[in-house]
């Protein structure tokens, strides 16, 4: 499949992710379908990340680190929820993290 495409497809998962996160934390919707939009762009974006590894780099660790920032984001609704931490501080948290997987995801530092 066309690179291109694949990431194309990848970042729209992305934006999806984050405006289910946006409506979640910032707005107090509680609505079941932003919780659905939520993990379908989660998983929509672990199938896309590996196919455009095509196999995972197994000497290489920037995509396990990937792995773990994708499961502290699908994680972050619930911390939210249930009031461990305020959501905008939630928010910001998976902001940085979002950041941090793209750093990882482009310039591969290790």
């Amino acid at each position: 499949m066309d690179p291109l495409l694949l990431k194309t497809l990848h970042l729209a998962g992305v934006f999806a992710l984050f405006a289910s996160l946006g409506a979640t934390m910032l707005a107090g919707s509680g609505k079941k379908s932003v919780t659905i939009l939520h993990g379908v762009s989660l998983v929509f974006i672990l199938l896309i990340g590996f196919a455009m590894l095509k196999k995972p780099p197994m000497d290489q660790y920037w995509w396990m680190v990937k792995f773990g920032i994708w499961l502290f984001i699908g994680l972050a609704p619930a911390l939210a929820k249930k009031k461990v931490l305020p959501p905008v501080v939630v928010f910001s948290l998976t902001l940085v993290a979002a950041i941090a997987a793209a750093y990882l995801g482009l310039y591969k530092p290790f």
